[in-house]
């Protein structure tokens, strides 16, 4: 017997002009619909009256507008007075388009006890001061929730499985305007209820009709937010229980970046509308979060710090009081920040004391292609603006990552005259040598890293002293220079913590005219080049040592010979 039992919901408030077009494009679904007439003017009353003829039409009209979130609720009351098992809601305006549709109905009755929520892929046609409102309502949720498994709380295109929904409302008294989608979705979620997302192209139509009031709703969102968040605070052993901790030690590669494009277009929203201070407020509280339930983060990070606090005891190191796991994250989120700053353009040369400037210049003026060898110490980004001034300079940075062409993506939206390309690459193959021998022939600029080990076959490595102790090193970044036959730089940027505005200390340094690796000699030349590389990376982790942000056990392998194989 199958229970899955759906109807339409679709609440309206004086969309006379679009309802009808609206529910001839849901027909051949052949699901019940119930309308919701929100108090309408008489020309969308009209409108609805020639709609609730058709067959399957159920209508519920409300004598006052109780907003949108008033209109959901006694809807799926009706539903659930009428037997159905799931409401799918979607808008009356047409703003969602219904291809995603089918994809949605199959997840809902493959999942019936999960609410299904579109999760918007926007046009240019969405107005930037909503964007960016939603991206704040966006980490509110996943501080309320402690999770990031909420990818977006706004949109109204959704199946909701109606007993656990009606149960909720019972128990509880839900915000009945905009305030509606993102608090039912929380609550539903501290209730048990899991959450799953199909992706929905939205439009804003030139001659739409919006009923958001930019004052009041936006005091209603903001009281709902602070309920919210008191709410979550007795719920925290119960949300961080309900997480699951992840026991396989991947290759660092095969590790999904939190938020990744989400995140960053996220912090772009609150770096633009708020500014440098208000996003620094909303960091700490982020990164004090994720301190509580980064576990594998916080591990790695302990890690490194008491290797680093040994070496430097050995050595007669003298290094800064604050060196523990919660000002490394926070370190992470301020160069997190500083990416997004470089990416936009808004640091140039006056941001920056260049440690080097000699041999930079020689390269700019000799129209050279170079290869610069990079880390995860600092922020690598801080060649952007280096090369701001001077607009022939391209950059093509490798890199080992699945996310390759959405951060590429991200940057042109950012900035659409950035000269910073990003390469994908698994493995350095003849075709990675054959492009990039290409690019120096054109006096482009490579950057590559040479501190995480091969995303492929990651026993390729050299073992080189770093911190006192043995660690793995790529060997292939120093192949492939040797095969280049370029010039080799080293380029690290480290922020200046104690300035009060953005400065940052970048080093350019020679590393060698040309890295040869003899036939015969070739393991022990890799071996010099490679811990020359870890003795000058070891050396200016030592001048910054939070700026280091490798965060997985650094000197072990993750025992994976061949990860792709895997």
């Amino acid at each position: 017997m199958n229970n899955f039992q759906p109807c339409f919901l679709i609440p309206c408030y004086n969309h006379g002009g679009t309802i009808a077009a609206v529910v001839s494009s849901l027909h051949s679904f052949d699901f019940p619909f119930i309308i919701v007439d929100d108090g309408s003017d008489p020309e969308t009353k009209r409108a609805l009256k020639e709609v609730e003829v058709l067959d399957n039409v159920t209508l519920l009209t409300l004598d006052e507008n109780q907003g949108k979130g008033g209109a959901v609720i006694a809807g799926i009351r009706q539903a659930n007075q009428l037997g159905y098992s799931h409401a799918i809601q979607i808008d009356a305006d047409g703003q969602h388009d219904i291809k995603a549709l089918p994809e949605l109905i199959s997840a809902s009755e493959s999942q019936p006890t999960h609410l299904i929520s579109g999760q918007p892929i926007y046009d240019e046609s969405v107005p930037k001061s909503r964007l960016y409102g939603r991206y704040a309502t966006h980490i509110w949720v996943w501080i309320e929730t402690l999770s990031l498994s909420l990818k977006d709380s706004m949109c109204g295109f959704r199946s909701y499985p109606i007993a656990p929904t009606i149960a909720l409302l019972n128990k509880y008294k839900i915000g009945q305007r905009m305030d509606f989608d993102t608090e039912i979705m929380v609550r539903l979620y501290w209730e048990g209820v899991e959450v799953d997302f199909v992706e929905t192209r939205v439009i804003y139509p030139e001659d739409g009709i919006s009923h958001f009031d930019v004052l009041w709703d936006n005091v209603k969102i903001s009281w709902m937010h602070t309920r919210l968040f008191f709410g979550m605070l007795p719920r925290i052993p119960k949300l961080l229980a309900r997480k699951r901790g992840r026991t396989e030690q991947n290759h660092w590669s095969k590790r999904q970046e939190q938020g990744t494009v989400i995140g960053i277009k996220l912090m772009l929203a609150i770096y633009s509308l708020l500014g440098r201070k208000a996003f620094n407020v909303i960091l700490k509280l982020v990164m004090r979060y994720y301190y509580l339930t980064g576990k594998d983060a916080k591990q790695a990070s302990e890690i490194y710090l008491d290797q680093l606090k040994h070496y430097a005891q050995q050595q007669s190191i003298q290094l800064p009081a604050d060196l523990d796991s919660y000002q490394h994250l926070l370190s992470f989120g301020h160069t997190m920040l500083d990416k997004l700053a470089a990416w936009k353009g808004d640091f140039s040369v006056d941001n920056l004391t260049i440690h080097g400037q000699e041999h930079f210049q020689e390269i700019v003026d000799n129209k050279q292609g170079v290869l610069l060898l990079g880390s995860h110490l600092g922020n690598i980004e801080l060649c952007r603006a280096l090369s701001r001034r001077h607009s022939h300079i391209k950059i093509n940075a490798l890199v080992f990552t699945e996310h390759a062409e959405r951060f590429n993506a991200v940057m042109k939206a950012v900035n659409p005259n950035s000269e910073l390309n990003l390469i994908q690459v698994s493995t350095m193959g003849p075709d990675t040598a054959i492009l990039l021998q290409q690019k120096i022939e054109q006096g482009e600029w490579v950057v590559i890293v040479g501190d995480r080990t091969s995303t492929s076959k990651e026993s390729r490595s050299v073992w080189a002293d770093f911190l006192g102790k043995p660690a793995p090193f790529p060997q292939g970044p120093f192949m492939l220079a040797s095969v280049l036959k370029a010039p080799v730089y080293l380029l690290f940027g480290l922020r200046d913590d104690h300035s009060e505005t953005p400065h940052f200390n970048v080093y350019f340094e020679h590393f060698s005219d040309k890295i040869a690796l003899p036939r015969k000699e070739r393991q022990q030349a890799l071996q010099d080049v490679v811990q020359r590389y870890a003795n000058r990376l070891e050396h200016y982790t030592l001048q910054a040592p939070l700026q280091w942000y490798n965060f997985f056990n650094f000197w072990t392998l993750s025992n994976q010979q061949d990860d792709d194989a895997k």
